[in-house]
C-alpha cells in the first residue's frame, strides 16, 4: 500500500513537481496544500490531478491553525511534506501528522527566514540544505539528511539560494526514499 503524502508548499512548488515526478518512490500524493492563492505549486497540483486548496492565514491565526489541521485529516496522509511552505506549523498539527521539512542551511546554523542573507553575512564558506523532523519549535526537529553547497566568490542571495534549489529537489526525493520503510510500518 503507497504511502499517502500531503504536500504544503507556498511557492513556485519546484520540490513538489520533483515528489510528483518520483514515480520510483512507492508513494501517492493525495493533496497539495498552499497558503498562497496564486502559489504556482497549485496550478502544478492541478495539472498532475491531484487535489489541491489554497487555506490563506487571513486575519485568525488559531481559525487557519484549526483549518491546517481538518484539511490535511480530511486526506487521512502518512506523511506531510513541507515544500517550501512558509508558515509555522502549529504544535497539533506535527503532533497528529509525521511532518517533514526542507530548509536551505544546514541546520543547527542560520534557522528561520532568511537562512541564506544569514549564512552570506556570517561568511561561511559552505552551507547548504537540510531535511528535518518538524517539531513545535522553528527548524529545530531531528535532521535526516543534509547536502553541503558551496559558497562562491561573488554569490549573492539569489544566486546562492538557486543553486541550494537545485540540490533539494534531489535531497527531498532521496529523504523520502530513506524513510519510507520506516512509515511503511504504521501504513
Amino acid at each position: 500500500m503507497a504511502c499517502r503524502l500531503v504536500i504544503l508548499a507556498s511557492g513556485t512548488g519546484t520540490i513538489a513537481q520533483a515528489i510528483i515526478d518520483a514515480h520510483e518512490l512507492d508513494i501517492e500524493v493525495v493533496a497539495v496544500l498552499s497558503d498562497q492563492v496564486a502559489s504556482q505549486v497549485l496550478e502544478r497540483a492541478r495539472t498532475a490531478g491531484i487535489p489541491n486548496e489554497c487555506i490563506p492565514v487571513g486575519n485568525s491565526r488559531n481559525q487557519w491553525n484549526s483549518e491546517i489541521i481538518e484539511k490535511t485529516a480530511a486526506f487521512e496522509p502518512d506523511l506531510v511534506v513541507s515544500a517550501g511552505f512558509m508558515r509555522i506549523l502549529p504544535p497539533d498539527f506535527v503532533h497528529r501528522f509525521p511532518t517533514i521539512n526542507i530548509h536551505p542551511s544546514l541546520l543547527p546554523d542560520f534557522p528561520g527566514a532568511h537562512a541564506v542573507r544569514d549564512a552570506l553575512a556570517a561568511g561561511v564558506l559552505t552551507t547548504g540544505s537540510t531535511v528535518h523532523w518538524v517539531d513545535a519549535g522553528v527548524d529545530t526537529g531531528p535532521i535526516i539528511t543534509q547536502m553541503q553547497v558551496p559558497v562562491l566568490p561573488g554569490d549573492d542571495e539569489i544566486t546562492l539560494h538557486e543553486r541550494i534549489k537545485k540540490i533539494e529537489r534531489g535531497l527531498m526525493v532521496t529523504t523520502i526514499a530513506l524513510i519510507l520503510p520506516t512509515l511503511e510500518q504504521h501504513v
